[in-house]
């Protein structure tokens, strides 16, 4: 049977620790247990791509993230209010779903298969250098088989290229000015999302980034959280075309 598994790493800037956002959380009392929730959180939401669901298993969601990480709920409180404020972290539902803005950049992964090519490949590396004394009296069979090894890296790094190019999923433009930018999978996930709303709310955004000059870093996170404020008014006026966007030149931007 194929091991579909996928495997996903955090992979940290070099300025992380360095950035004023950071240097900032570090400097409050206690920040440096801050700033290792930080990290707990990026990690936890590494397979949703940088979002975090409450699952209703505690009364509220920072009782839950604390249960999840093992923090305390106060140290956990501070953490994501800070994380809010710098712009780290956003609301998609309010007390629902959380989005950790800086998870994008962040975020690698690769399949078993893969996996297991690269710490094969690192193995026979490390047989190599530890077995040079065997090479030394063995020149010609020695050289035989780096002849090889050499063979087999090309090899791996080709599979490698090849499943990155697999993962790069280029996003298609949507909308009247086609300044959305969604991929095919975010596309069909709003459509059962949104109940019959997409394409209006694609519209609405489309327009709305047009006419102000504005753009936004994920434009499905801006789509759903416009849509959980908007799908009262929505449902009750199913067939009204009028777009508003006053509400949306308030606070953090998506």
């Amino acid at each position: 049977m194929a091991d579909n598994r996928r495997y996903y790493w955090l992979k940290l800037k070099e300025d992380f620790f360095t950035g004023k956002r950071i240097k900032r959380l570090r400097k409050i009392s206690g920040g440096d247990t801050y700033t290792i929730i930080y990290l707990k959180l990026l990690l936890l939401s590494l397979k949703d791509s940088g979002k975090l669901y409450y699952d209703g298993v505690e009364t509220d969601f920072i009782k839950e993230l604390a249960l999840t990480i093992d923090e305390t709920e106060d140290d956990v409180m501070v953490t994501v209010n800070y994380l809010v404020g710098q712009g780290l972290m956003e609301i998609i539902t309010e007390n629902d779903e959380y989005f950790l803005t800086e998870i994008p950049s962040l975020i690698g992964s690769e399949t078993a298969s893969t996996r297991r090519s690269r710490k094969s490949r690192g193995q026979k590396a490390l047989q190599c250098n530890t077995g040079a004394t065997s090479c030394n009296l063995l020149q010609q069979n020695c050289n035989g088989e780096i002849e090889k090894e050499k063979e087999i890296d090309i090899d791996i790094d080709i599979e490698l290229e090849k499943e990155g190019e697999k993962e790069k999923i280029s996003p298609s433009l949507y909308g009247e000015y086609k300044n959305v930018s969604l991929t095919d999978e975010e596309y069909g996930k709003l459509k059962d999302k949104m109940q019959g709303h997409r394409d209006k709310m694609i519209e609405k955004l489309s327009t709305y980034m047009q006419s102000t000059g504005r753009n936004y870093k994920d434009h499905y996170a801006t789509l759903v959280h416009w849509y959980e404020q908007d799908k009262g008014k929505l449902k009750e006026n199913s067939k009204s075309k009028v777009y508003t966007f006053e509400d949306y030149d308030k606070g953090e931007h998506l």
